[in-house]
């Protein structure tokens, strides 16, 4: 392996993926984050994991490739990132009270030999029954809204949740860790 890539502009993920000591390089996948009619929110999040690692196979024809891709379910709707604070404060409102899933997939490309790695966390986040005002003070001072689910829980998003569990608690922020450790493994990359 001559290089590992991060195919992702999420600052979240490039902080997470610094923690494992390695150098990589970043690199922006276009991919349409749009999810397919009827595709659940475990394959969404899976389906572009894999178009973000694909995205910029040429022009790295001898890496390991990272894309990861992480979308929310809140009562059979999936819910993506806000965008606006009208949005953010749409989302909160409805999951206020109630538990959301989270989907962080992940796939490890090899482009030299083509083989693609993948996997999903799952994380189960519980929100406090939440007032307008927490709501919108929330929103004003850490203004989340390039975060699926609108709130982040390595920052001042934790105070909003009354229950977290799940596979990894990295994958909450971004990037499944536990899981991409494993892969990186099994391509024979040594982290010590």
């Amino acid at each position: 392996m001559d290089t590992l890539v991060l195919a992702s502009t999420s600052p979240y993920r490039s902080e997470l993926l610094k923690r494992l000591q390695l150098p990589f390089v970043i690199a922006a996948p276009e991919v349409d984050e749009t999810p397919l009619p009827d595709e659940t929110a475990r394959a969404t999040s899976l389906r572009l994991s894999q178009e973000k690692a694909r995205a910029v196979v040429s022009e790295f024809p001898n890496a390991l490739i990272i894309g990861s891709d992480q979308v929310a379910l809140l009562e059979g709707q999936q819910i993506g990132k806000p965008g606006t604070h009208d949005k953010a404060t749409s989302q909160l409102r409805s999951m206020r009270g109630k538990t959301t899933c989270f989907y962080t997939a992940l796939a490890l490309l090899n482009s030299q030999t083509g083989n693609m790695q993948t996997g999903v966390a799952e994380n189960l986040v519980t929100l406090r029954n939440l007032t307008d005002e927490e709501i919108e003070g929330y929103l004003l001072k850490e203004q989340p809204y390039q975060c699926a689910g609108s709130a982040k829980s390595e920052g001042l998003g934790i105070a909003l949740m009354s229950s977290m569990s799940g596979d990894d608690p990295n994958a909450l922020i971004g990037l499944p860790l536990i899981l991409l450790i494993a892969m990186l493994r099994r391509e024979n990359v040594k982290l010590f």
